[in-house]
């Protein structure tokens, strides 16, 4: 019996996922050649002792599990206290006081794209996003049968947001616009000024922002991390993060979707309504775990942060100096923040590279290392690299791309 497409109008490049790639390149690694597999790939730091995180996080969850009061359901938005202790974590850096009615507690921050997509989607929906951007925003937008429309990042801009663009993309169809800051997959980190521009550009068009914060306060350039919901009053912002990349436990699955919103848009209650019904079908994290946020929050040592910040800074340094060393690749701008940057290939300099997709697959069979092709992440024959990974790891790494660049650059 044939199964009936539940989508067939999806087509191929709002299904990409960077994980379902990532998975393809590691299946054509020669696993003959007896090098040690190295990921320049996910964003996912926790494989390194240099990136754990600290005994007071981890201790949080024990005591949290070792009580035995968190052993039963949640209540779906989430535990009380939880909400409580996030939304007086994000006050801390905005000029208004978050309640714990504006949190609902997430699987992550990719569940909390779920919701804001599910909460804008109607007829005729669009929604503007960000190339290069992350691809769980088209995938998501395509189940919702919401319109993609892509407003351009600009590279010799520190990749600040093209706003011609977004004022000629927006009709009254559009429901958001989504910045990532700091931003993934670019490393960069927007100014107080650019993100203002961004909120009144939002305002004038009657649209809502949709902040992507999973990589908060991760910034180490000259720009500090300024969140989104500063701007509130002046446009409607709802706030997605997560404890995954500042703590380094991606794989605990707590994030957040926060209603930044002090002028009262969200307080509709049937927009409320709506989002708490939904919260019903998904089921939050674990409830140990949400349990354990609280003390989470108010114990971590800033040295903790300081520490990750100070790695951070130097592996993006080793890439952008062993970059330099590889001519058919270019960095356009140093990264400010998060953990990954993007890179250029020059394919006027490569021989028997037909495109940034053919340069991964065989850069992993025949170095066994993975880079993430661009067009996964929307930007043809550019390269997105991790940095978050133990220093040693990428400068072995970086080498070995060096050398497979080497192989393949024509002889002029």
């Amino acid at each position: 019996m044939e199964i009936a497409a539940v989508n067939p109008e999806m087509d191929t490049a709002s299904t990409i996922t960077i994980k379902g790639i990532l998975s393809l390149l590691v299946q054509n690694v020669d696993e003959n050649n007896g090098r040690r597999l190295i990921s320049l790939g996910m964003g996912d730091p926790s494989a390194y002792s240099c990136f754990h995180t600290t005994r007071a996080t981890q201790q949080a969850v024990v005591d949290s599990l070792q009580s035995e009061k968190f052993n039963g359901y949640a209540p779906t938005s989430g535990l009380p206290q939880t909400r409580r202790s996030i939304a007086e974590y994000l006050s801390r850096d905005l000029p208004y006081k978050l309640t714990s009615d504006d949190v609902f507690v997430t699987s992550g921050c990719t569940q909390a794209i779920d919701v804001a997509l599910m909460m804008l989607a109607r007829p005729g929906a669009n929604i503007l996003l960000p190339r290069p951007g992350f691809p769980i925003y088209e995938l998501c937008s395509a189940f919702r049968n919401v319109e993609v429309r892509h407003f351009n990042l600009l590279p010799q801009q520190g990749w600040e947001v093209d706003l011609d663009a977004i004022e000629t993309l927006a009709d009254k169809n559009t429901v958001a616009l989504v910045i990532v800051n700091p931003g993934n997959p670019c490393g960069n980190v927007y100014s107080y000024q650019h993100l203002k521009k961004i909120a009144e550009t939002a305002e004038k068009l009657g649209i809502l922002v949709i902040a992507d914060e999973v990589y908060g306060h991760l910034a180490f350039g000259s720009k500090p991390f300024v969140p989104m919901a500063v701007f509130g009053s002046t446009v409607p912002v709802l706030t997605l993060g997560s404890l995954s990349k500042r703590w380094i436990v991606p794989g605990w699955r707590l994030g957040w979707f926060v209603t930044s919103d002090p002028s009262g848009t969200f307080k509709n209650p049937k927009a409320i309504e709506r989002i708490k019904k939904y919260f019903d079908i998904l089921g939050g994290p674990a409830t140990f775990i949400q349990a354990a946020v609280p003390q989470i929050l108010e114990s971590t040592d800033e040295v903790f942060f300081k520490k990750t910040i100070n790695i951070l800074k130097q592996t993006s340094e080793i890439c952008c100096r062993k970059i330099k060393e590889v001519p058919c690749i270019t960095c356009t701008h140093k990264p400010e923040g998060s953990m990954a940057m993007m890179v250029r290939l020059n394919m006027e300099l490569l021989e028997d590279i037909s495109d940034d997709i053919d340069f991964c697959f065989k850069l992993a069979k025949e170095e066994s290392l993975i880079i993430l092709p661009g067009t996964a992440v929307g930007l043809k024959n550019w390269l997105r690299i991790t940095f978050a990974v133990d220093p040693s790891f990428l400068e072995e790494g970086l080498g070995r791309l060096k050398s497979f660049c080497e192989r393949h650059t024509l002889e002029l």
